[in-house]
């Protein structure tokens, strides 16, 4: 090694990252470079040249300067303090105050050697500052999540209001009485809906509790806490989006689900809203449908070559039945609406039915099952028959009644296409089966099943290369040498190492083999090895596929499927 010094040896944590055999200078020179160029602090570069771990630079630090490291997701922070440190400045400094004894306040700091921040927030304060030290992107998320909810309701909407537009309002503001009128509560609600749009969330989460409430999107398929409101406008926070879903506001003790359709900046959105009544209050769900999203190509989806030939042959059928099947939010009603979009065609009469529906298509004759009122899947598909249909699409089969109809018209000279909650293409068969449908009609009537699940992709921004053992990679069934990638986290990704989805499929044509198999009432494990057997991709299979093309991680893929028996 080159014994020349460079500039970095100078810093504390820099030589004992050294001496520990952590770096070497080279990673320390690349990270002066970033550091010089950006701006960033020694531990941003070092984490940013993947030299080290936010983690253990951490560690490292406490370790320098003989101060606790402290996990800022398991530490709960008294609000109390937030309050005390204003919000520009505890992103100036990278700090959180944690809690206060007496006299003395706890702060996280990102960089402990700071004694001009240490002064200034004396002086803000009032009080003495006893130092630990937090990972300066866990400091980051969590000032975004704590001082949201503490800046003014006005200001938080600064800027935002006139990005927002509600469509088909309702004139009804009144009935909210004193928090109707405030334009605080209004613009917290607007704000809450119009970042989560901004971001690409697809649900928003409102929870009430006994002494507080949270707020949190779904990104990426996985929940994330944004804000947690004072619990004294949890009413009028409620209330606002019943109002805005046309939804009745007086009525807390059953479920309701209402619509709002929106418009933020040039982009219109509906917002499928449920309301749940808990012990201490509703909880609002809302899913966002941005039609401006919705692709309907299957080529751009992911799909192996193989498994898009499946499916565009089956629904090329004049008659039978595809299934879609898979876990909620798993993308089944997304890939139903791509085969429609391909079948509609001026020549054809397309009907569907579903709870709800999640997009306006043009040229498809769109029907909203309501159970309240006798409109079941049953009654709705009973009613197409009498429709001349050429193609159907059944939201869900719950029930036999439902899977008996379908099945029916899929052999009377219609193409029907539904989905089913299973957990692999294999087993809906026997899902059928058990439902009550006959195997024969099974057997006839069904021309492909598709599985699918989605999982995260990693982020673009800090994709880098992993050394996996010949040996780890042989468990999860990848061959010896096979590179790997995660995301390290950036600030495009939040420090999370991904961004957007991918879905993993798993297509089984039903072949005269696996028709037999249906027929003789063979099992899943049978039916499986066929279908694997005949060049079946399992989503297991489709998932090692997308780790080796750089796409997603071997932990996403283990957390979406299951091994095949």
């Amino acid at each position: 090694m080159n014994s020349t010094p460079t500039p970095l040896v100078k810093d504390k944590v820099a030589k004992q990252l050294l001496e520990a055999g952590i770096i070497d200078e080279a990673n320390l020179t690349s990270a002066l470079e970033i550091q010089e160029k950006e701006g960033v602090t020694l531990g941003q570069a070092l984490v940013r040249t993947g030299a080290v771990d936010e983690i253990t630079f951490t560690q490292h630090l406490g370790q320098v300067f003989r101060l606790p490291v402290v996990d800022l997701g398991e530490v709960e922070i008294e609000m109390e303090c937030i309050d005390r440190i204003p919000d520009d400045v505890a992103r100036k400094f990278q700090v959180l105050p944690i809690s206060r004894t007496g006299r003395v306040l706890t702060l996280a700091m990102a960089n402990p050697s700071n004694i001009f921040a240490i002064d200034d927030i004396k002086f803000i304060t009032g009080l003495e500052v006893q130092s630990v030290v937090a990972g300066e992107m866990a400091i980051k998320q969590a000032i975004d999540k704590y001082y949201a909810t503490t800046d003014s309701l006005a200001s938080i909407m600064e800027g935002l209001e006139d990005d927002i537009e509600l469509v088909e309002e309702q004139e009804a503001d009144d009935l909210l009485g004193e928090d109707g009128q405030n334009a605080p509560v209004v613009k917290l609600v607007n704000t809450l809906l119009a970042e989560a749009v901004k971001i690409g969330a697809s649900d928003i989460h409102i929870e009430a509790y006994e002494r507080s409430m949270r707020v949190r999107y779904r990104v990426d398929g996985v929940l994330e806490e944004v804000m947690e409101p004072p619990i004294k406008l949890k009413n009028a926070i409620i209330s606002r989006l019943k109002i805005m879903s046309e939804l009745d506001i007086a009525e807390r003790r059953i479920p309701q689900d209402g619509r709002i359709k929106l418009k933020v900046g040039s982009k219109k959105v509906d917002l499928r809203v449920s309301t749940l009544p808990c012990i201490y209050g509703e909880k609002v769900v809302m899913r966002i449908l941005d039609k401006g999203n919705l692709n309907l190509d299957l080529a751009d989806f992911g799909m192996e070559e193989q498994a898009i030939k499946g499916v565009y042959d089956a629904i090329a059928a004049p008659f039978g039945m595809v299934l879609v099947t898979g876990p909620t939010g798993s993308g089944k009603t997304t890939t139903l609406y791509s085969c429609l979009s391909k079948l509609n065609i001026e020549g054809t009469n397309l009907m569907t039915a579903e709870d709800p529906v999640e997009y306006n298509l043009d040229g498809i004759n769109q029907v909203q099952v309501r159970e309240s009122v006798g409109l079941t899947f049953a009654t709705a598909l009973k009613a197409f028959l009498r429709q001349d249909p050429d193609i159907i699409m059944v939201g869900e089969i719950r029930d036999l009644e439902t899977g008996g109809i379908a099945t029916k018209a899929a052999l009377t000279g219609h193409l029907v296409l539904s989905t089913l909650h299973t957990n692999d293409a294999p087993s809906t068969i026997n899902r059928m089966i058990d439902m009550g449908i006959e195997p024969f009609l099974v057997a006839s009537s069904t021309l492909l099943i598709m599985a699918q699940r989605l999982v995260r992709r990693i982020c673009s921004g800090c994709k880098e290369e992993i050394k996996l053992s010949d040996e780890a990679l042989g468990d999860v069934g990848l061959p010896a040498g096979t590179p790997v990638f995660k995301g390290k986290g950036c600030d495009k990704c939040k420090g999370t190492g991904y961004s957007g989805r991918q879905g993993l499929y798993e297509v089984m044509p039903i072949t005269p083999a696996i028709r037999e198999l249906i027929l003789n009432r063979a099992s899943t494990t049978e039916i499986r090895h066929t279908a694997t057997g005949e060049g079946m991709l399992t989503l297991r299979d489709d998932g090692m596929i997308k780790v080796q093309k750089g796409i997603t991680t071997i932990e996403e893929v283990l957390r979406e499927t299951a091994v095949a028996d």
